[in-house]
């Protein structure tokens, strides 16, 4: 494959891993999540809906694990060679009598692992009760610790080679908001425009092409956008009403998502009101977000300055972002958020994300930010910071 990391970058990665590992008293780890499998192994594939996973040991390369059909996209994107790769038949696909999980009991068999502990992704989209109980019943002497997020964690601070290419996945998502700001016109259908912001995420930019993206456009109006995560339907857009657009570039499997909110017509004094103590609380959170800061100290500025405006908002403000697949593309780890002790390091990346869900309307201006080695953090897309209004 031409876009892989160099190796250099997948052994910082797997070392990271296994101090980790070490730290929590883990044999092996067995990875599920398809984001945590790419970054330790490069393996890409629209192969998530079954089981599969990546098996890491305290030495040697890691283990691709999966069905026979997708070993030989494991073969194309992974860095190990094909000694890595092993698989399983079709009959144990949706199979009332078989269970992968058989397959990977005699695969963790194999490597002396009969007895071990063994780290598993546990609250995990792609590892599931009966997935478990079947390993349980074919390893009895085992113990199965839960892993969730230990991969997680490893991946808070960005690389430069990762950093280069979120750059381009920012990108890409300055260029779909650029695109609905100035398609996006009453009597548009939903679904038109949103047509438009697939062309503009899939063919991407200059340098970087469009992959699909963890999460698909959120595009609520009016009192829809009262909601947080509705996506969209047929009807027109209305003069007298602001939708918010949630969307992200996506390049490589990275992500930088952003977010903007067109008013169709004149806004309220309401409304500018609340744009305006929007964005200087974003201000005061964007200053907070410097290295040596917790993430608690950004939500803690945004919050208090929202507060000064009589605004309260409930909830988290962000969370860490980058390498992912769906249904999300957060990273599960860090938290914008007043209890989130986490010290901010150089080359963490969140996705600060302030939105204002009030009784009758929504207003979302978010950003994708970077963690720099001193001063406020930087915005890695690039449009205006406000409410954008068409007459």
């Amino acid at each position: 494959m031409s876009e892989r990391f160099s190796q250099a970058e997948f052994d910082r990665r797997i070392a990271l891993t296994r101090r980790a590992m070490e730290r929590e008293g883990l044999d092996a780890l067995f990875v599920t999540n398809p984001s945590n499998m790419n970054w330790l192994t490069g393996y890409d594939g629209w192969s998530f809906y079954v089981h599969q996973g990546v098996l890491l040991l305290p030495d040697g390369a890691p283990v691709w694990w999966g069905r026979r059909m997708d070993s030989f996209g494991a073969r194309r994107t992974a860095w190990m060679s094909a000694d890595y790769i092993r698989d399983y038949t079709d009959d144990y696909i949706q199979s009332d009598d078989l269970h992968p999980m058989e397959t990977l009991a005699a695969l963790f068999a194999e490597h002396g692992l009969a007895s071990a502990r063994i780290g598993v992704e546990k609250e995990n989209y792609y590892f599931t009760a009966r997935a478990l109980e079947v390993l349980l019943e074919q390893m009895p002497q085992a113990t199965f610790a839960d892993a969730t997020n230990t991969v997680n964690w490893q991946r808070t601070v960005k690389s430069d080679e990762e950093l280069v290419v979120m750059r381009k996945a920012a990108a890409i998502s300055t260029k779909m908001i650029e695109g609905v700001m100035e398609r996006v016109e009453p009597g548009m259908a939903k679904n038109d425009l949103v047509a438009e912001i697939y062309r503009d995420a899939i063919q991407g930019v200059d340098g970087a092409w469009g992959d699909y993206p963890a999460i698909v456009p959120l595009v609520p109006s009016g009192e829809d956008a009262t909601a947080a995560h509705l996506t969209w339907d047929g009807r027109p857009f209305e003069t007298g009403e602001a939708t918010f657009f949630e969307l992200s570039g996506c390049h490589r499997r990275y992500h930088a998502p952003f977010c903007r909110t067109v008013f169709l017509g004149t806004p309220s004094d309401r409304v500018l009101r609340t744009e305006a103590a929007l964005i200087e609380a974003i201000e005061a959170g964007l200053d907070a977000a410097r290295p040596g800061n917790r993430a608690a100290d950004i939500a803690i500025a945004l919050k208090s300055t929202l507060l000064r405006h009589g605004i309260e908002r409930p909830g988290r403000a962000g969370y860490a972002v980058g390498l992912s697949y769906p249904p999300d593309w957060g990273e599960h780890t860090v938290s914008i958020r007043e209890n989130d002790q986490t010290i901010l390091r150089p080359g963490m990346t969140f996705h600060f994300m302030p939105a204002l869900w009030m009784e009758d309307w929504g207003l979302e201006i978010t950003e994708t930010i970077l963690i720099k080695d001193d001063g406020p953090a930087e915005c890695l897309c690039h449009y205006p910071r406000k409410l954008i209004v068409k007459p």
